[in-house]
Parts: C-alpha cells; sequence; structure tokens
C-alpha cells in the first residue's frame, strides 16, 4: 500500500494539462470587431475633417461608388472578367508547380537540371516580363493569363520540394521496411507530410497572382478590376480608386478562406 506524502489529501493540486501544442483559442468575433473599428474611425476623421477627403474619402463615398457599380452592371462585367483570368492563370500555375516541385524533389537529375533555373528566374520581377508575354501571346487574354500562370508558378515549385524535403526521413524509411511501393510512398507519406508547406506556398502564390493581376489588366484590357483601379486613377476620382482596391482585398479574402478551409481538410491528420 502506497505511503502518503507529507500533504494532505486537501493540499494537492491537478496539474493542468501542457500537451496543447500550439493550438490557437479560436476568436472569430475579433477580427470583424477590429475591421469594424477601423473603418468606423476611418469614417470619423473624414467627417470631422481629420482626414482630408480629397486624399483619402471617406468609406461611405467608396461604398457609393460600389453601390454604382453595381446599378450600371458594370461590376459584374469586372469581376467576372478578373476572377476568370485569376483562377485560369492561378489554377494552371499551380497544376504545373506542384508537379514540377515534386519531380526536382524526387528525381536527382531534375534536381541537379532545374533546381538551379528555378532559383535564377524566381527573383525576375513577373510585371516586368509582361511586355515580352504581349510580344509571345498578343495584347489579349493569353499574355495576362501567362503573366499570372508565370507569377503562380515558380512560389509553388519552390514550396513543394521544400516541404519534400522536409518530410521525416525516417516516416520514409520506416515505409520501405514495410515494403511499400515508391507510388506508396510517394502517394502516402511524402504527399501529406509535403502538404503543409504547399498550402502555404498557395497562399504567396495568391497575393502575387492579384498582384500581377492588376497590373495585366492596365494594360489593354476594356474590363476588369485593374482596368477600373486604372481609369478611375486617370480620373482622379479617388473613391472608385477605393471600392476597386476593396473588392481585391474581398477577393483575396475569400481566396485566403477556401485555402484555410482545404488547410482544415487535408491537414486534419496533424491533431
Amino acid at each position: 500500500m502506497p505511503s502518503k506524502g507529507p500533504l494532505g489529501d486537501d493540499d494537492l493540486r491537478p496539474v493542468p494539462f501542457r500537451g496543447g501544442g500550439f493550438h490557437h483559442v479560436p476568436l472569430a468575433y475579433l477580427s470583424p470587431l477590429v475591421f469594424v473599428g477601423l473603418i468606423a474611425i476611418w469614417e470619423l476623421g473624414s467627417r470631422t475633417g481629420w482626414i482630408s477627403s480629397i486624399a483619402l474619402p471617406a468609406p461611405s463615398a467608396a461604398f457609393a461608388a460600389f453601390l454604382d457599380l453595381i446599378e450600371t452592371g458594370m461590376l459584374w462585367q469586372h469581376l467576372r472578367a478578373s476572377l476568370l483570368r485569376l483562377v485560369v492563370g492561378w489554377t494552371l500555375g499551380t497544376a504545373l508547380g506542384i508537379g514540377v516541385g515534386l519531380a526536382i524533389a524526387l528525381f536527382s537529375v531534375l534536381r541537379a537540371g532545374l533546381a538551379p533555373v528555378v532559383a535564377a528566374l524566381f527573383p525576375v520581377p513577373k510585371i516586368a516580363l509582361l511586355p515580352l508575354f504581349i510580344v509571345w501571346f498578343g495584347i489579349g487574354e493569353g499574355s495576362k493569363v501567362a503573366t499570372i500562370l508565370f507569377g503562380a508558378f515558380f512560389p509553388t515549385v519552390i514550396a513543394t520540394y521544400s516541404g519534400v524535403d522536409n518530410v521525416d526521413r525516417g516516416l520514409i524509411r520506416m515505409g520501405q521496411s514495410f515494403g511499400l511501393s515508391w507510388a506508396s510512398i510517394v502517394r502516402k507519406i511524402i504527399v501529406p507530410g509535403a502538404m503543409p508547406a504547399i498550402l502555404a506556398g498557395f497562399r504567396i502564390s495568391v497575393s502575387i497572382s492579384i498582384v500581377l493581376l492588376v497590373a495585366a489588366e492596365m494594360i489593354g484590357a476594356r474590363f476588369g478590376i485593374g482596368a477600373y483601379i486604372l481609369t478611375a486613377g486617370a480620373l482622379f476620382a479617388v473613391e472608385q480608386l477605393i471600392a476597386g482596391v476593396a473588392m481585391l482585398s474581398v477577393i483575396g479574402l475569400a481566396i485566403s478562406w477556401l485555402i484555410g478551409r482545404a488547410e482544415k481538410r487535408f491537414l486534419d491528420w496533424r491533431g
């Protein structure tokens, strides 16, 4: 029978659980409160004259410009054009980037041949290549989609093969010890292990793609958020310009939310 310690039962306190693994506490209400607070301060500053309405119109003025876009039916034309270019270019760029990244990570010959090329081309500003794409693909949709594709491709390649390199080699050796085939190890161990890095690369590539979308639409595009912003800037219609920037921000938030859902779906094995 175990002996009692010097302390009585009343002095014993449960030890708090310390194995939470740095799980974040969900505070879904905080972000909307911060956003609404910033908008309220901005509106108040514009109405009281703290903020110049010429340099930075009030949010209500930008919202009025947004409502005008809805009433005239131009909002859907601009959104449809931009989203089509963004989805096609980013999807193709990430798909190619994942394929090339896996090839570089898994095959020594391709790593030796392609990794230096990727490292050399990744720092090149993709906007600087837009005139070259116009020469190759014309001033229409081809050059715009190619610019976005090129911008999404390189971050995805680097994120993919870096993620594969960081997969625990003990798990790979365990799979080999159990007699798993090469394809099974790639599908069941390497790809899931690299998925956090790949999804992080998605967030980076989406941000780059939105920047390149605006730049591409400012050259030879009739419809698109970038074309709308360019026209608003040329007319010094600052409230319309802010409305266009707000639309880009909403698109970025929506895509970030979708990637977050994908992270919960594909990374639930992390616990």
